[in-house]
């Protein structure tokens, strides 16, 4: 069925009982009055506890903490739902897609926030909760604001601190939907999908127009690689609460089943919807990350250029217009746009990312500075485990190109024993080829391109693995269905293909 819109369809205000976030205004932070600070306390000792790169990987993000100034209301209204796994968080490294199931804006009350930037609505909700410590509904908020925070900042020690507010919010409201729909995504934060899952059908027990709970349900299913069953709760998230973060979840499951045309319908229908400059950027940037997975930079950069006038501090529009950038072949604002990025926000796929644009440089200095990013992504992950997060896939797709081998295979193993999805497939089969077990790896690429999700480096993947097993007719057509698709996709792997198609081609 096709998404409805806003304008089309009433949200059912007689027939449902409001979220907590349509009430009173939340409110959120720590435990104690000693919490506001404890976030910074938290992940000193949390540094120390895990290794010197964790607590270099802190410096990075603090740094970028500071650039960043005042975050307008528009972005920290993304509180909807965290950010989900290898589609989502920090996206398949070779596509540098990003999007997948990302966070989506509109679901904190706008009274909260709407005074100033993340870092001072958490504040606001924490002093909130010092003179109203029994307000389960603020408890909850601070839960999902943790979750938003660690998003933003890329720094998963928030995640313990969102643990304990949505705990407290339970305490004091047992089964409380909008807690445990935030016990939902952050169990979707930590790449915990089956209790993200639970925690989800919980909460919709007892509000089934919970919208963070509907929404969270089509990520969790997304990311078990149950796709039928995300493609039905999208419908039913669609007739309960039609809106951005319904139809943007919506787009994308019909994306993974390669029907491009009504995924970009889809988008396009929700950004004509869209008033609120959290949404205007969030899904501008969704059909920009859409344009440019087919090879279209143009319109890639032009909705990534109406996101960023949106809201010219959103991240994924300005990692999406970088790439674009690089694509199109303007490498210096590639290079510059995608070091502003990583200085915010130095998660692996921007690391990586950046990483590969200083090699394609070549400048003097640069392959010590693309070292320098991809010894962060290890940084990156020490921090993530002990922020309970669980970072195979993110392991698994940077280890295999630019780090150890071994370990990209195992960390590969290890995601695919919790959940068959079409990038876990690629990941794995990336990973044993990278080992020299092309014969077993061939099964996995055929399965992250059976769905008919429409991936360039999906397709090199097995084209390479095609071509080292001896099929060459399959590797030509893998191989060039790949460049046809996005020439660009990865400096180097691109550059990859173009060769081995041309050896094809000499035999």
């Amino acid at each position: 069925m096709v998404p409805h819109t806003n304008d089309n369809e009433p949200e059912h205000e007689t027939d449902r009982s409001p979220a907590p976030e349509e009430t009173a205004a939340p409110a959120a932070p720590t435990d104690t009055a000693t919490e506001t600070t404890s976030g910074a306390a938290d992940a000193d000792r949390t540094a120390a506890g895990v290794d010197e790169r964790v607590a270099a990987l802190r410096r990075v993000a603090a740094a970028g903490r500071r650039l960043r100034g005042g975050r307008v209301a528009g972005c920290a209204a993304l509180l909807a739902v965290a950010l989900t796994a290898g589609s989502i968080a920090v996206g398949n490294v070779r596509d540098g897609d990003g999007r997948g199931v990302a966070a989506a804006p509109g679901a904190v009350a706008p009274a909260v926030l709407a005074s100033g930037d993340l870092d001072s609505s958490i504040g606001a909700l924490q002093t909130h909760l010092r003179a109203q410590p029994r307000d389960f509904g603020g408890w909850a908020t601070l839960g999902l604001a943790y979750v938003e925070q660690a998003r933003v900042d890329g720094d998963p020690s928030r995640y313990p601190q969102a643990e304990r507010a949505l705990d407290r919010s339970l305490a004091l409201e047992p089964e409380g939907d909008q807690a445990l729909a935030g016990l939902a995504a952050l169990a979707a934060a930590r790449h915990e999908f089956t209790d993200a899952l639970d925690f989800a059908g919980r909460a919709l027990k007892r509000n089934p127009y919970n919208e963070r709970a509907l929404a969270t349900r089509i990520d969790s299913l997304v990311e078990l690689g149950r796709y039928d069953a995300a493609s039905k709760a999208a419908d039913t998230a669609d007739t309960r609460r039609p809106g951005i973060p319904v139809f943007t979840r919506y787009a994308y499951v019909r994306e993974l089943r390669g029907d491009v045309r009504t995924a970009r319908r889809v988008l396009e229908q929700a950004l004509d919807n869209a008033v609120a400059p959290g949404d205007v950027a969030y899904v501008a940037t969704a059909l920009g990350q859409l344009a440019w997975n087919q090879g279209d930079y143009t319109t890639a950069l032009d909705h990534y250029a109406r996101a960023l006038a949106a809201d010219d501090t959103y991240l994924p529009a300005l990692e999406g217009r970088a790439r674009a950038q690089a694509t199109s072949g303007d490498l210096a604002e590639a290079v510059r746009g995608m070091e502003a990025v990583v200085a915010r926000a130095p998660l692996p796929g921007a690391l990586v990312a950046l990483g590969e644009l200083y090699e394609e440089r070549g400048a003097e200095g640069d392959r010590d500075r693309a070292r320098d990013q991809y010894a962060l992504v290890d940084a990156w992950t020490a921090l993530a485990r002990a922020g309970g997060v669980n970072p195979d896939l993110d392991t698994a797709l940077a280890a295999a190109d630019h780090g150890d081998a071994d370990l990209a295979l195992r960390a590969a193993r290890a995601e695919w024993s919790r959940r068959h999805t079409v990038h876990t497939a690629d990941a794995l089969a990336w990973a044993l080829h990278v080992g020299g077990r092309d014969e077993e790896a061939l099964s996995y690429a055929r399965r992250a391109t059976a769905t008919g999700y429409r991936s360039a480096a999906f397709l090199y993947h097995r084209g390479m693995i095609e071509l080292a097993t001896g099929r060459t007719k399959d590797a030509r057509a893998s191989l060039t269905a790949a460049l046809e698709l996005n020439p660009g996709f990865s400096p180097s792997a691109a550059r990859e293909a173009r060769a081995a198609l041309k050896t094809l081609g000499a035999e």
